[in-house]
């Protein structure tokens, strides 16, 4: 594998909580198309995979000039997928056909540009339909704007 994670530990979660990917000043990365060829893949299996939306979100705003810290966070994706290779979205045959739908916002936490995140996601009965995770194109000047 490209990667070299044949016999690495699997993680048990996608990306660290509470992670400072946006504030590294660690080494910029030697080989970038490494990098974008990586995360272009994640992007394409995330379609499938919500539960890499939000990594996947954050490692795609690094592509112009990633750092060390943001290809091992990459590659705990890929760990993370190692261990869990069989989630995706699943249509379930015993759940009513009734729409539900959530969303939310995070205020300011872009640690650059302080503008929130918003994300929704939809259900069809118990089965994940629809989702989607963006940065909003206005700074915020509350918790109630966002």
């Amino acid at each position: 594998m490209e990667t070299g994670l044949l016999g690495e530990k699997p993680a048990e979660f996608p990306i660290e909580t509470n992670h400072r990917l946006a504030l590294s000043k660690g080494k910029f990365l030697d080989d970038v198309e490494k990098y974008r060829r990586l995360v272009g893949r994640l992007i394409y299996l995330e379609v499938t995979r919500p539960d890499l939306a939000y990594s996947v979100h954050i490692l795609s705003q690094f592509m112009q000039q990633p750092r060390v810290e943001h290809w091992e966070a990459a590659l705990r994706v890929v760990r993370y997928l190692k261990k869990n290779p069989s989630q995706g979205i699943i249509l379930r045959s015993d759940s009513a056909l009734h729409l539900k739908g959530w969303c939310d916002s995070d205020w300011a936490s872009c640690p650059f540009t302080r503008r929130s995140l918003t994300g929704w996601f939809v259900l069809l009965g118990f089965s994940l339909v629809s989702w989607k995770t963006k940065k909003q194109p206005t700074v915020s000047r509350s918790s109630v704007e966002a």
